[in-house]
Parts: C-alpha cells; structure tokens; sequence
C-alpha cells in the first residue's frame, strides 16, 4: 500500500510528482535477484524517467543505460553512468549525437538501418575510433499491446527487416571503423502477456543458427524491454513479476558460450514508484455529469490523451467516504484533457489532493509547458 504524507502536501505547489523511493529501491533489488545470470546484463531505459534523483539511485543498484537520444547520453553521465554502460538506439541518430556518444566511448550502438551505419562508419574514422554496433531487427511480432507503443510489426518504422539482414550484416563486417557485436530486438511496451516474448526467443534461436552457419557468431543478444506493469491496482502488484520475465529467455534462449543477453527495462523499473498528485479546484455539476476539475493536466501526464491510458485515481483527502462518479478533468484547452470518465470515488470537495498512480514512467519526462504552463516540481520519500 503506498504510503502518502497527506498532511505534509497542504505546503506543497501542486501539481507535482510525488516519489516512493522505498519501493524504487525494493524494485531494484528483485531485478537483481531475479536477473542473477553471470550472462544478463540490464540497461534503464531512461525515456522512461530521467529525473536525476531516480537515476542516481539507478546507477547506484549496478544497472546500465539505454540511451534513444544524445540529451539521455549526458543525462545519464551527469548522473553518473560510466560510458561502457551505455547502449544507444533510435531510429534517427543525428551526426552530433552519434559524436557524443563515439566521444563517451559509449558500449554499443543499436543501428536501425544501412545509412545510418554508414554514417557511423564515417563518423568513427574521423575521430580514429571503432564503434561497436549491434544491428536493431524488426522481427515481425505482434505484441498485443497499443499500436503506438508496439514497435516490431513489419510496418513499424524501426529496426532493419528480416529480408534485409543478410545484406546489412555482410556490409557491416566490411567496415573498417565497425566492430558488429551483436543483434537487438525490441518488440514493444506495457505487454502483459508472456507469448510475444516467448515468440522472440524462437526468432532469435533461429537467426542465431542460421548465421552461425554462415560463419558469422553475436557475441550480444539484446531483447530490449517491454514487460508491463499493473496499472488497475497497483498496491496488489507494485512490483512486476521479473520472475518470469527473466525465466522465460532464460528457459528459451539457446546460447552458445560466451554469450550475453542485455534488457532494456525502463516502465517496469519506476512505473509504480511515482505518482501525479493534484487538487481539487472545482466540483461541476452537469445535466447528467459531475466534474472534478484539477489542477493537475496532460501538461503533467500526457498518457491518457495520446493512448486512451488510464491510471488509478484516489481520493488522498477522503478516502473513505460515501462514493460517486466523477470524470476527472484537467485544465487544459482541449477536450481530451481528462484523466478519468464516470470515476466511482469517495465524494470529492474543493481542495481535496487527488493522486494518480503508476506515473513514475511517462509522466514527468513527457510533461509540456503548453498553455505556457510551468513544469511541476517532484519530491521523495524514502519511508
């Protein structure tokens, strides 16, 4: 059960983000305990939260970092990662980000297509350097998940094809300036069913035998992230089952010696952790609604407007009261501003601090100043 200071908010500028470093740290220690695997290596993937108090205590459990941006490259060495620990992927590298991470002397980059490889080739030789590359493959599987968040179907603009492979994995040994390490895979996000996964280690296996018998061995496997968490009840479930996870390459994946399988685990990591907390405004009364307007808005948790999300809403002020339907609404110009249509909540009065769970990923680090907002401040507790 999460733990909210609800006297201590009353000080407080609201909206905010309010964090349960508590759990943070019991999250990361199941990853370590379920990732025990001298051949499992995990990266944080940062587009998930790159608050610097969250990833400083990241970088303290050992993980490393998965990079999509050379703004998260510096985010995560100011906040302490070491170069080697970072892998970087993203279907449009610019020059000056490939730069930056050739300069860090970053562990890998996950290249998405033949330019882009070519422009890292170039790049490289400029600076005297050999980049380590792993080539981002679009599998073709169906995640089951939102189809904004799903990033493996044929269509999707990331990754390389299938039927491309062979060519792009015999320019890239041609390279001077490229050591090709290894494959990464990254079939989507928020999947709570364990059959995609399962799926992309019998893909994996397969590529893997082919291309042993055409001479060519990965030395890294990366199956990049995805495992979903509970947004409908997150006190039952604060902790995702990384049991499983883990198992299901471990008990899948056929790996010859020498091999590592790297994850890119960013929602699951800090999703549950962080809450939006806002306050009551307004209750409006309609012809056949009734209106809890926050001061909180997809300014503070875009989620619910860009993929029809929802996230648990409670009453922190009267968590016991008579109970009626809500939609809870933002502030904000647009019609898609709502958090939460015919909510069931204790009875709701102006002033009441409302928290909506399950945004500690996508949340702050999606926040906007639109309607010239002011970005909210974040706070922790470590009880």
């Amino acid at each position: 059960m999460a733990r909210f200071p609800v006297s201590e908010f009353k000080e407080l500028p609201t909206p905010f983000y309010f964090y349960d470093l508590s759990l943070l740290d019991r999250t990361l220690a199941e990853i370590k305990r379920t990732a025990r695997d001298p051949r499992f290596k995990v990266h944080y993937a940062i587009k998930a939260n790159a608050n610097p108090g969250i990833l400083r205590r990241i970088q303290a459990a050992g993980l490393g970092v998965d990079a999509v941006s050379g703004g998260e490259i510096s985010a995560a060495l100011e906040a302490g990662f070491d170069g080697d620990k970072i892998v970087y992927a993203g279907v449009g590298k610019s020059d000056r980000e490939i730069t930056l991470g050739l300069e860090a002397g970053i562990q890998c980059f996950n290249v998405e297509s033949l330019p882009e490889l070519e422009v890292i080739d170039e790049l490289a030789g400029q600076l005297g350097k050999v980049a380590t590359v792993a080539l981002r493959v679009n599998p073709n599987i169906d995640a089951h998940t939102h189809a904004y968040i799903t990033t493996g179907l044929a269509e999707n603009k990331f990754g390389i094809n299938l039927e491309q492979l062979p060519a792009i994995v015999e320019k890239a040994t041609s390279l001077e300036n490229i050591r090709l390490e290894g494959l990464h895979f990254h079939i989507g996000s928020q999947i709570t069913d364990n059959e995609p996964f399962v799926l992309l280690c019998e893909t994996i296996n397969g590529l893997l035998s082919e291309y042993a018998g055409k001479g060519y061995r990965f030395r890294t496997i990366n199956v990049g992230g995805g495992l979903g968490i509970d947004y409908a009840d997150p006190d039952r479930h604060p902790i995702p089952d990384f049991e499983t996870y883990f198992n299901t390459f471990r008990n899948h994946l056929k790996l010859s010696e020498g091999q590592e399988v790297h994850f890119e685990l960013g929602r699951s990591v800090v999703a549950q952790c962080g809450s939006l907390i806002t306050r009551v405004l307004y209750v409006k009364e309609g012809v056949t609604k009734r209106f809890a307007i926050v001061d909180a808005g997809m300014t503070e948790l875009i989620r619910p407007a860009l993929y029809s999300a929802h996230h648990k809403i409670e009453n922190l002020s009267s968590p016991n009261g008579e109970r009626h339907h809500y939609d809870v609404v933002g502030p904000i110009c647009e019609s898609s501003d709502c958090f939460g249509k015919d909510e069931l909540l204790p009875a709701i009065r102006r002033g009441d601090f409302l928290a909506l769970r399950s945004a500690g990923a996508y949340g702050e680090i999606m926040a906007s100043q639109y309607n010239c907002r002011p970005l909210p401040l974040s706070y922790f507790s470590e009880k």
